[in-house]
C-alpha cells in the first residue's frame, strides 16, 4: 500500500500538511473511488482481485474480481448491479515468453425489466431489473472467444425479507438464490456472478484522518462494513491455466513453471450518445477504463495526476513505459516511517520504520543507493542482482533503493534466487543462499497478481492459518524450530499467502504498510538499524515493532463459507448493520448442501443485568458456534464463545461485570456461514 511521489528535501509546515493531507486522500481500500475519471463511471470500477488455490479442492484455482464499490443494501429503488455495454475481463499469463495474455475470461450482462408497471425491484415473483449474463473464454490471447456460459443468472439483490422469503415477493430463501447462482461452464468451470458482502477491510476513517492508521484516540471501524459489492468468481482446473509444456505434476513446491500472473479489467465502447427520450447509443471501439492486479497500487502508489493514465495501461505496456517506475523505487509512504525525513508527523506509523543502516552499510531511505553500492562487485555474482542474471531490471541505477523489494512485488515477483530467500542457513550474508520460502516470478510486465500454483494451500482451520500471509511464512521459516533448524525448502504455512497470490482472509493493508517499512528486506538479512551485525539474534526492538504493527482492522466483518465462492452473503437492506447480518430463520434451505441451520440466541437471564448473565441458545446440529458481543453502534466488544456445541439447547454463564452500561448485541454465527441472528442484552449500574 504506497504512493510514490518524489519530495523536496527542504519543505515548509504548512507544504507538509497538505501533503499529508493529499496522502490521505490517496489511500483508499483497496481500488474503491481510486482514480477521478472512474470514480464517476462505478459500474465499471475494478475494486477487488483474488487468486488462490481453492482451500477445498487444491486441483482448481479460485480467482475472484469484485467491481461496483461502496454499495449500501438499502440503496433502492434502483439497486447496484453490473452494467451493460460494459466487458469485465481476468486475464491470465502463464509464459513470459509470449507477449501478452494467454488465458482471458470475458464477461457481459444483460438486464431485464420484468414488471415494468411497478416501482418495486421484486413483486410476486418478478424482477426489476433481472440480470443475465454471457461468458467467454480465450485460450490465444483475446484473438477468439468462445462462449462457456450463456444466460447466467446473477442472483437479486438482498433487498429485504418480505421481497425474498414471503409469497408477495421471491418466495424463497437468499442462500437458495446465491447457491443458485452457482454454474458449470461447458469447459468445466464454476462460476459465480452476483452481489456480495465486500471482502476487503480497513479502517478507511482512520486512513482519512491524516494517516491515523492505527487510531490514535479511539476505535477502530471497518469502513467497508456492510457494505456489499458485485462479484465475479471463476473456479479453474490448474490444468487450464498451466503454461504450455510445464509438467502435470509440479517438481517442487515452488516450481517456476506454475507461475502465473493475474489481472482484472473493465472497457467501455468508445463513444457514448445521449439520444432524446431518454434512450442512451453506444458505438465505437472498446476502451479499458479500469484494471487491478495488486490491491493498492492505484490508489496509494500513483499520484494522482497519473492515476486515470495507469487505468488506460495494460501490465504488458508497462514493459517499455516505465514512466510510473519511479513511484516504487522512492515510496512516499516511506518518508513517514522515517525520522530523518517526516516520520514525527504520521505518528500512527511510529513502528514502522525503514532501513536507513541495514548491517551498518545499506542505507534504504529514499533518494539512497540501497544495495546498488554493490553494483559490479564479485559478490553479486550469481545472484539475481547479477547484470548477467537480473541485476538490470533489479539495480537499474543509484537513488532507487527499493528498486530490489517493492518494485519486483508489484511488476516481476520474487524469484527463488539469491538473495531472496530467508535468512535461516545464510550465517549472517544476507546474499548467500538461504531457505526458499516464495517463487512467482513472472517478468513478463507490469502490474498483476503473481500466484505459484504449486505450493499448497494452507488449511484454514490450521492453527498456523495466519491473514499475514507471507510475512508470517518468512516468520515461521526464521524463528519457528519446526522450520528453522534447517534451510532446505519445505512447505511453510502461509507460504500460498499475498503477496503470492492473495487469498479472501489475507490484510493487505498491513502486508503493504509492513513491506513498505522494509520487512522483506529484513527477512533475507537485510535487519533494521539497531542490530549490530554478527549478533546471533537479529530480532531486535524495530523488527519486533514491524512485526506487531496491526491497522486496527484484521479480519471482514462477516465470515467466508468454506466452499466455492467463499464469499459472504450480500447484506441485507432491511436489516440491521452492526457488523452482522440479523437473521432470525433457523430453518435449513431445502435443496442447499453444505450451508448449515442458523443457530438461535433464545434469551439471558436477568435481563437487564448488573454484573453477571446466562445467554441461552439453541443449535440444530453439531458445530462450532462463535458469540459475538458488540456495542448499539456496532464497535465489536468480545468474543462470548467460539467452540463446537452438540445439538440442543444450552446455557452459557457471563461475568461482564467490566462492561459500561448500555445496550449490547449478541450475535452468533455457526459454520463460518453468513447467516446471523442477534439478541439484544442491557446493562446497569
Amino acid at each position: 500500500m504506497f504512493t510514490y511521489k518524489k519530495f523536496i528535501s527542504a519543505i515548509n509546515r504548512s507544504l507538509l500538511l497538505c501533503t499529508l493531507l493529499m496522502a490521505a486522500s490517496l489511500l483508499e481500500a483497496s481500488s474503491h473511488r481510486e482514480a477521478p475519471l472512474i470514480a464517476d463511471d462505478p459500474l465499471a470500477d475494478n475494486v477487488d482481485l483474488y487468486a488462490f488455490r481453492s482451500p477445498d479442492n487444491p486441483e482448481m484455482i479460485t480467482l475472484i474480481a469484485t467491481y461496483v464499490p461502496l454499495q449500501l443494501p438499502h440503496g433502492g429503488p434502483n439497486y447496484y448491479s453490473f452494467g451493460e455495454n460494459i466487458r469485465y475481463e481476468i486475464h491470465v499469463d502463464n509464459d513470459a515468453l509470449i507477449p501478452g495474455d494467454e488465458i482471458i475470461y470475458r464477461f457481459t450482462f444483460q438486464k431485464e425489466n420484468e414488471d415494468p408497471t411497478t416501482f418495486f425491484n421484486i413483486r410476486l415473483g418478478q424482477q426489476n431489473l433481472k440480470t443475465t449474463y454471457t461468458l467467454e473464454r480465450s485460450l490465444d490471447g483475446g484473438n477468439t472467444f468462445t462462449t462457456i456460459v450463456e444466460n447466467g443468472v446473477v442472483p437479486p439483490n438482498n433487498i429485504g425479507s418480505r421481497s425474498i422469503t414471503t409469497e408477495v415477493g421471491l418466495n424463497t430463501s437468499y442462500q437458495n438464490l446465491m447457491m443458485g447462482g452457482i454454474t458449470t461452464a461447458t469447459s468445466g468451470e464454476q462460476v459465480f456472478a452476483g452481489p456480495v458482502d465486500d471482502p476487503f477491510f480497513v479502517d478507511l476513517g482512520g486512513v482519512f484522518d491524516l494517516g491515523d492508521l492505527p487510531r490514535q484516540n479511539g476505535d477502530p471501524r471497518d469502513g467497508l462494513q456492510c457494505l456489499n459489492v458485485s462479484a465475479i468468481a471463476i473456479q479453474v482446473p490448474i490444468s487450464t491455466l498451466l503454461k504450455a509444456g510445464a509438467p502435470t505434476e509440479p517438481t517442487t513446491i515452488l516450481d517456476g513453471d506454475y507461475v502465473i500472473g493475474v489481472w482484472a479489467s473493465a472497457s467501455r465502447p468508445m463513444m457514448r450518445t445521449l439520444e432524446e427520450g431518454g434512450e442512451i447509443s453506444y458505438s465505437g471501439s472498446w476502451v479499458q477504463v479500469s484494471r487491478l492486479g495488486m490491491p493498492l497500487t492505484n490508489e496509494a502508489v500513483i499520484p494522482i495526476g497519473m492515476k486515470d493514465y495507469w487505468n488506460s495501461l495494460s501490465p504488458y505496456e508497462e514493459i517499455t513505459d516505465t514512466s510510473l517506475d519511479p513511484f516504487f523505487f522512492n515510496p512516499e509512504l516511506a518518508l513517514y516511517m522515517d525520522d530523518e525525513q517526516f516520520g514525527a508527523a504520521v505518528p500512527a506509523f511510529s513502528d514502522l520504520r525503514v532501513q536507513r543502516n541495514s548491517l551498518q552499510t545499506f542505507d534504504f531511505g529514499n533518494g539512497q543507493d540501497g544495495l546498488y553500492i554493490l553494483k559490479g562487485d564479485p559478490a553479486l555474482d550469481g545472484t539475481a542482482l547479477d547484470d548477467d542474471i537480473f541485476g538490470t531490471l533489479l539495480l537499474p541505477g543509484p537513488g532507487l533503493p527499493r528498486s530490489v523489494d517493492l518494485w519486483p512485488a508489484f511488476h516481476t515477483g520474487v524469484p527463488n534466487f539469491r538473495p531472496y530467500q530467508l535468512a535461516t542457513g545464510k550465517m549472517g550474508d544476507p546474499l548467500a543462499a538461504g531457505k526458499p520460502f516464495v517463487n512467482n516470478f513472472l517478468p513478463n510486465g507490469g502490474d498483476m497478481l503473481r500466484l505459484n500454483m504449486a505450493v499448497p494451500p494452507t488449511d484454514r482451520s490450521d492453527p498456523a492459518f495466519s491473514s499475514l500471509g507471507l510475512i508470517q511464512a518468512a516468520v515461521l521459516g526464521l524463528t519457528d524450530p519446526t522450520y528453522a533448524g534447517s534451510a532446505d525448502l519445505e512447505f511453510i504455512p502461509n507460504m500460498d499467502g499475498f503477496p503470492n497470490g492473495r487469498r479472501l482472509e489475507d490484510d493487505v493493508t498491513r502486508i503493504e504498510l509492513q513491506a513498505v517499512s522494509g520487512a522483506v528486506l529484513a527477512a533475507i538479512g537485510l535487519w533494521y538499524d539497531d542490530y549490530t551485525a554478527g549478533d546471533p539474534n537479529p530480532v531486535t526492538d524495530d523488527l519486533v515493532g514491524v512485526l506487531n504493527y496491526t491497522t486496527g482492522v484484521e479480519e471482514n466483518d462477516a465470515s467466508f463459507t468454506p466452499a466455492f465462492p467463499y464469499l459472504a452473503m450480500p447484506w441485507a437492506g432491511d436489516g440491521g448493520c452492526s457488523g452482522e447480518i440479523f437473521v432470525t430463520s433457523t430453518e435449513e434451505t431445502p435443496g442447499v448442501t453444505g450451508m448449515s441451520p442458523s443457530p438461535v440466541l433464545m434469551s439471558n437471564y436477568p435481563n437487564p443485568f448488573r454484573a453477571n448473565t446466562t445467554l441461552k441458545f439453541r443449535t440444530q446440529s453439531t458445530e462450532r458456534l462463535q458469540i459475538r458481543l458488540f456495542t448499539l453502534e456496532g464497535r465489536f466488544v468480545r468474543v462470548l464463545a467460539d467452540k463446537t456445541y452438540p445439538q440442543g439447547e444450552h446455557e452459557l454463564p457471563l461475568q461482564l461485570s467490566d462492561l459500561a452500561a448500555g445496550t449490547y448485541l449478541a450475535t452468533a454465527s455457526l459454520g463460518g456461514q453468513h447467516s446471523r441472528q442477534v439478541l439484544k442484552m442491557i446493562k446497569i449500574d
